[in-house]
């Protein structure tokens, strides 16, 4: 018989003493191995309603030239199937006219806009509304954009809270929907006095704090705590201009916080026709500074219309808006006529959103009410988008939340709702502790839908996943994958989610922002890790991001990157397939048995490590409906090949099994793919306007571009299988115990 291995091979004719180092070494390559547990399934899925892909906010360049069927079909060769869309205009603090027509609530046109339930001519682009009563500076959807109405030098403009989130909307008492503002001076000054130009509803109750810790209260909201100002309580507020001394002498202060419990219900500039009006908090401009002993207010705070003012975060913000805020019409959601009847959702149910933090509970309304009357599929509704991101507490978004979900239930009282649809976070969500000390958002977030008897209107819960932080993307990170989607899954279980509430990924990539490494056969790799290990944690649906071809963007270090699928030349010209096309082709054509029947996962684990306790080698394992067992295999290795043996036990049962007869393997790895990286050169001044410090003058390209490699073989119970270096590979075939 022959015995083989990487660097040695020789025939034995006649029993021969085998040198005990031989043995050493074929020991050790025999115990690299693949053990699959079937002794119970971990999760089972359908991938017509599991595997899906979001479609976000994009140019109307994109919408005219990606929705049509020669673009689709290719965007159909990687294989996903349900289609998420998703809701950009709330990062954005603006409000969406999903429909362009509709009716305002002010007769003259203006004040709270509801879309037209009433389908006409096909809608095909819809776009936001940037709210003209914002005072948030800047969040985590809006970091480079915009500005707040609270030190923007204007005393015509103002901030207005969210009227939702008032007693007549809620049903509860202010106080316990407190709003609130921040203030961050960047960096600690002196402070003794504070000066509030107030408008229409005003507080007549409030506190004004100080934050105690050393980390930043927005990020980092449990490490410190906000503290009153010696004389920073205020019991009966009068509005107008307020000067507060909130010291006897100034502090070292570096962030502040207004915090409101109960409204003088005074009207705003808007006027008392429409209650909303009249409900919440309104301030004009604060002042931030000291007071001598003269009375003269000195105020510190830089009052500017744009990113350099001093930076404010707000609860909430009044919808409130008028035709004439309405943004750049380069950029659109893509309108619902065109996108459920272009083809991209290949006739499928389709995930679709509503505004929540920054709309009307009647806008959402009659959108699924225009949607029901098209007779378009629906499969869930997510409500929102990102409100942790917009620093949104847990109880205002329920509140939101609920008020959303009993309008939509009127007009159909079956459908799906869930969200919060947070940022992709690998760690629990914390937010200012509660009265008890409680800081989990979504513990406190499920906390009041159980409070309220409204858990049932949770039908899922979403979630986005990007895991990496930009620019800082290292080789070693991909053994993190796995673990960093199963913990943060058990995170929310443990927070307090209910077993029986569905968890969906609705939108995911390697990082908040692009780069070359999108491109690189590491995001390939990292791809089938996240979608393999998510499953494997029980998660119930899963969509990349992002489905349609979008022209490269300026990415990490001033390189080129992209959230998709190809390389998109002018005119929006796919050039190329990315490693994702390419892995995404192996987890749904050829890992899933791509039709609408049930898969059962199963645990799988590998003895290869590096050393340091990192697995070089994953797997992922599924019992198919055409009985085949098809295992996707990473392998982390960039440099090396391995030869892994397959072993199927159930060890409460004493069995093994293997793949036995002729299996079927497909492979995508580096002998497949490469990327070469954009040439660039420096210049030290921008040559035309708005040039970026670092430009391309060769594009970066893909050679080898794929394809995947496909083999067939015959094996048995011993047979090694070769993975090659930095790989995904799937092996399917059938399984017998002899």
């Amino acid at each position: 018989m022959w015995l083989k291995s990487p660097v040695w091979e020789f025939t034995l004719k006649k029993p021969v003493a085998v040198p005990a180092i031989v043995v050493a070494a074929w020991m050790a390559l025999s115990a690299q191995t693949i053990r699959v547990d079937v002794s119970h399934a971990t999760n089972h899925f359908i991938p017509n309603r599991t595997l899906g892909a979001g479609v976000d906010r994009i140019p109307v360049e994109a919408i005219d030239k990606d929705l049509v069927p020669d673009v689709l079909n290719k965007v159909f060769e990687a294989g996903w199937q349900p289609v998420t869309y998703r809701q950009n205009t709330e990062l954005a603090v603006e409000a969406w006219h999903w429909n362009p027509q509709g009716t305002w609530s002010d007769p003259s046109g203006k004040g709270y806009f509801t879309g037209s339930a009433t389908p006409a001519d096909p809608i095909r682009y819809s776009y936001g509304y940037p709210l003209p009563h914002r005072g948030d500076t800047r969040n985590d959807g809006t970091d480079t954009s915009g500005f707040s109405r609270l030190t923007d030098g204007d005393l015509t403009t103002y901030w207005k809270s969210n009227p939702y989130l008032t007693q007549r909307f809620t049903g509860e008492s202010d106080s316990l929907h407190p709003q609130w503002v921040v203030i961050d001076l960047t960096q600690v000054q002196p402070v003794d006095g504070i000066r509030l130009n107030w408008q229409g509803p005003y507080a007549t109750h409030y506190v004004v704090q100080y934050w105690t810790g050393t980390e930043e209260p927005m990020h980092y909201p449990t490490h410190g705590v906000w503290q009153t100002f010696p004389q920073g309580e205020v019991t009966d507020g009068k509005g107008g201009i307020e000067i507060l001394r909130l010291n006897s002498t100034p502090m070292p202060v570096r962030f502040l916080r207004i915090w409101m419990t109960e409204s003088s219900n005074t009207c705003d500039s808007h006027g008392s026709a429409d209650p909303r009006n009249c409900l919440g908090y309104a301030i004009n401009e604060i002042y931030i500074g000291t007071i001598t002993a003269d009375g003269d207010f000195h105020d510190i705070a830089r009052h500017t219309a744009d990113q350099e003012q001093t930076a404010t975060y707000v609860s909430s913000i009044d919808p409130w808006h008028e035709p004439s805020d309405v943004g750049s019409k380069r950029s659109a959601q893509v309108g619902f006529d065109i996108f459920y009847t272009s083809g991209v959702t290949r006739g499928l149910p389709a995930m679709i959103p509503v505004a929540v933090l920054y709309d009307t509970p009647e806008n959402a309304a009659a959108e699924i009410a225009y949607l029901k009357a098209r007779n378009y599929p629906i499969s869930y509704v997510e409500m929102g988008e990102e409100a942790d991101g917009q620093f949104t507490l847990p109880e205002d978004y329920a509140a939101l939340y609920l008020q959303a979900a009993s309008a939509i239930h009127r007009v159909d009282p079956n459908l799906k709702l869930g969200g919060p649809s947070f940022t992709g976070e690998n760690k629990d969500i914390e937010t200012w502790p509660d009265a008890s000390g409680k800081a989990s958002w979504t513990g406190r977030f499920v906390d009041y839908l159980r409070q309220h008897n409204r858990l049932n209107d949770l039908a899922f819960f979403s979630f986005e996943h990007y895991p990496y932080d930009p620019c800082r993307v290292p080789w070693g990170s991909l053994y993190d994958e796995p673990d960093l989607v199963s913990h943060i899954m058990q995170v929310w279980r443990e927070d307090g989610l209910p077993a029986n509430v569905p968890m969906f990924i609705t939108e995911s990539n390697l990082s908040s922002a692009a780069s070359e490494t999108y491109m690189d056969i590491f995001a390939g790799l990292w791809l089938a890790d996240y979608i393999g290990s998510f499953l494997n944690a029980g998660g119930a649906g899963v969509y990349y991001f992002h489905y349609l071809p979008l022209l490269m963007e300026h990415g990490c270090n001033n390189s080129e990157g992209t959230f998709g699928l190809f390389t998109v030349g002018p005119g929006y010209k796919i050039e190329q397939p990315l490693s994702q096309f390419f892995t995404s082709q192996l987890i749904n054509l050829e890992w899933v048995q791509p039709v609408a029947g049930e898969h059962q996962v199963y645990s799988a684990k590998s003895d290869v490590e590096d050393g340091a306790s990192h697995a070089l080698v994953t797997a992922y394992a599924l019992k198919r409906p055409d009985g085949q067992w098809s295992l996707m295999i990473v392998n982390r290795d960039q440099q090396n090949t391995h030869k892994v043996r397959i072993s199927f036990e159930n060890q409460s049962a004493g069995t093994e099994s293997f793949f036995a007869g002729p299996v079927d393997i497909a492979t995508f790895g580096s002998g497949q793919y490469q990327w070469h990286a954009a040439k660039t050169r420096f210049i030290p001044h921008a040559e035309f306007p708005g040039e970026l410090p670092s430009i391309a003058y060769f594009p970066g390209n893909a050679d080898p571009d794929g394809p995947i490699a496909h083999s067939k073989e015959n094996v048995g119970k011993d047979t090694p299988f070769e993975l090659s270096a930095a790989s995904v590979t799937v092996i399917r075939g059938k399984v017998t115990n002899r």
